[in-house]
């Protein structure tokens, strides 16, 4: 009698335990991780200092601000170097995007997304999100925003104006 118990016992926990991994299965398919909890960019990229609301840069759909106007020149140089520690830390730079990469139109609402290197780019659908998958680098270039009037002129690539704070 005690032996038939643990038999039923045994074969319900077996049951259960296969019934719960398959509920969790369908929950996400396989291969695909749930999304990455994100915090709004707080310091400086480049010199991890706080950031000053008026200092920063538009680049590949993104609004990077610094401590000061002379750490641009070096996300500049070094795009990827900066967007992937971002990606490490668990950073999100503000998206200024207006539309999709992909397709070049204007973006309607922003709810078709993709996380990349440090980076959200919003897409018109889930075709251009796929399509971007295939070839990112080129896709982000799209992205690159003049520099607009509401922001005082950028630095000339010569000058270094890093008098504010100590940049080595």
């Amino acid at each position: 009698m005690n032996r038939t118990r643990n038999i039923i016992c045994a074969l319900m926990l077996a049951a259960f335990s296969s019934g719960s991994g398959f509920a969790g299965e369908s929950a996400a398919p396989a291969g695909v991780t749930p999304p990455k909890v994100l915090k709004p960019q707080t310091v400086c990229p480049v010199m991890g200092k706080p950031i000053d609301s008026a200092s920063y840069t538009d680049i590949q759909g993104q609004r990077v601000y610094f401590c000061c106007d002379g750490c641009a020149k070096k996300l500049l140089a070094d795009p990827d170097k900066y967007f992937k520690q971002a990606a490490t830390d668990g950073v999100l730079f503000q998206n200024i995007q207006k539309t999709c990469p992909v397709s070049g139109e204007t973006l309607e609402d922003k709810t078709v997304f993709s996380d990349y290197e440090g980076r959200r780019v919003y897409f018109c659908c889930k075709k251009c999100q796929g399509k971007f998958a295939d070839n990112a680098q080129e896709y982000l270039k799209k992205l690159d925003v003049p520099a607009t009037s509401e922001k005082p002129a950028a630095l000339d690539p010569g000058e270094d104006d890093q008098s504010r704070h100590d940049h080595h």
